[in-house]
């Protein structure tokens, strides 16, 4: 519990140096002043600037992963399930992002780095698409015979748009509210037979 206490302040200390000062601007001396842990304690977990960048990637996907296992396992129907999936996904994006300085940050520029760093995310991701997916389907409410496919598909799909939702490029201003019953519709028109649409309508 200790060694995992300490590693987690290592690399949220790294992640706030690089937001502030940039990767190359920060060292491994910078990192194990400001966490107070000794350059001893962090070679003893990281042998570079590399590992603890991408330690850094991968907590932040980790919180990405959390919040959407959180809404998988929410008890709701499938529907409003992949729906609040979308959303979910987009606004950690987001909050990362915010987080992190922003898109033009240094942070970012690694886009082999985070990738690679992503490869497990996205699998897990799918995963918890297709089981949605396969949920809706046992009950008659999605139209779907290769769930691994749509699943694929929608996982890409997001990852394609999140710049710009980040940038507000796809929303223009408008709130959530205001854009949640057209995607609403758009989804369930690619997934669904069976479905109330009046619903749509209604959300908010």
């Amino acid at each position: 519990m200790a060694i995992s206490k300490t590693r987690a302040i290592l690399v949220d200390v790294a992640r706030q140096l690089f937001a502030k000062n940039g990767i190359e601007e920060t060292t491994m001396n910078d990192i194990a002043v400001a966490s107070q842990k000794g350059r001893r304690t962090l070679y003893t977990y990281f042998k570079n600037k590399e590992e603890i960048y991408y330690a850094v990637v991968e907590s932040e996907l980790e919180h990405m992963s959390e919040r959407m296992f959180a809404v998988a396992e929410m008890d709701i129907s499938p529907e409003d399930k992949i729906i609040e999936l979308i959303y979910a996904r987009l606004d950690a994006v987001k909050e990362i992002v915010y987080r992190n300085g922003t898109l033009k940050a240094e942070f970012f520029r690694d886009i082999w780095g985070v990738e690679k760093a992503r490869k497990e995310f996205d699998k897990n991701q799918i995963e918890l698409f297709r089981r949605v997916l396969n949920q809706g389907k046992f009950n008659d409410i999605f139209d779907v015979d290769n769930t691994d496919l749509i699943a694929t598909v929608l996982h890409y799909c997001l990852k394609g748009i999140e710049v710009p939702y980040v940038r507000g490029i796809l929303t223009r201003g408008l709130a959530e509210s205001d854009t949640k019953p057209y995607v609403t519709k758009l989804v369930f028109k690619a997934l669904g037979k069976n479905l109330n649409l009046s619903k749509i309508n209604n959300i908010k």
